[in-house]
């Protein structure tokens, strides 16, 4: 969306945007756009959700930022493309980069410009910009700084021209897209190995047999030693497997979200019982 605004506001003719298929939401199942399409529409342009549509269109330079698909070879033999990738390849090639560059602790990451193949994010790379991982950053805040950076460079690169590309490098690592299992809050973890999946979002518990969603958490400073073991609770405060973590915003199973300590005064945990359990 934000590369879509950028390339419309630096005057290029965008022939066709393609986006997945609207998505039904609420009791009704009313049809939601993406963000994509609802941008596309409000700008006037025309909306497929289908790569294939393209062809025929007359465009000189396909442009890919997080589709998530993968784009048929003979697309490809038609149309040359470019994609706004948001790791610094070839480290983190695949669906979760930004979530796996957090999970991993990395200082920082960054946005690819390459030429799109058949591969999975192996084409040669027009340029690339750092982009640092702040300690607090959560993976939608730094999606949000890396589609700033890409619109920027794409931008950039198209007025001036994207030259020769450079073939990525040997290091390489893969960003598998997320399991629901691996945002589980494991309480013998380190408390920064925990930050990072709270981070990430989605992160889950357990509390009396239903999840409880963790949305935000902080370090707990100070002695934490006799709090007790792994996800034991002392008020907001849970044990980890080096210190301690403070409940900032939790959402129980079915309810909305309320801060950590509202929700451990509605708890009342029982000596013994624990997160997780």
């Amino acid at each position: 969306m934000v590369a879509l605004r950028a390339l419309v506001a630096a005057g290029h003719e965008v022939v066709l945007v393609v986006s997945r298929a609207d998505t039904r939401r609420g009791r009704r199942g009313r049809a939601t756009p993406s963000p994509v399409k609802a941008a596309a529409l409000e700008l006037g342009l025309p909306v497929s959700d289908r790569a294939s549509d393209v062809v025929g269109f007359g465009a000189e330079l396909g442009v890919v930022v997080a589709y998530g698909r993968i784009i048929r070879p003979e697309v490809l033999a038609e149309i040359p493309m470019v994609n706004v990738h948001f790791s610094l390849l070839p480290r983190w090639r695949g669906a979760a980069p930004v979530e796996r560059a957090i999970l991993a602790g990395d200082a920082e990451t960054g946005v690819c410009l390459m030429a799109l193949d058949e591969g999975l994010d192996t084409g040669p790379v027009y340029r690339r910009e750092v982009v640092p991982i702040g300690a607090n950053d959560t993976a939608l805040d730094l999606r949000s700084k890396l589609a700033r950076t890409g619109a920027s460079m794409l931008v950039d690169a198209l007025s001036q021209g994207l030259g020769e590309p450079e073939a990525q490098g040997d290091e390489v690592t893969y960003a598998a897209k997320l399991d629901p299992g691996e945002l589980e809050l494991v309480w013998g973890m380190t408390t920064e190995e925990l930050r990072r999946v709270v981070r990430v979002g989605r992160a889950w518990t357990t509390w009396r047999g239903r999840r409880l969603l963790v949305l935000d958490a902080s370090p707990e400073p100070g002695d934490t030693s006799g709090v007790g073991r792994p996800g034991d609770l002392a008020g907001d405060v849970v044990t980890t497997g080096d210190g301690a973590l403070r409940l900032v915003t939790v959402q129980p199973e079915g309810r909305r979200p309320v801060a950590g300590a509202e929700w451990a005064r509605g708890a009342r945990p029982s000596p013994g019982e624990a997160l997780g359990a």
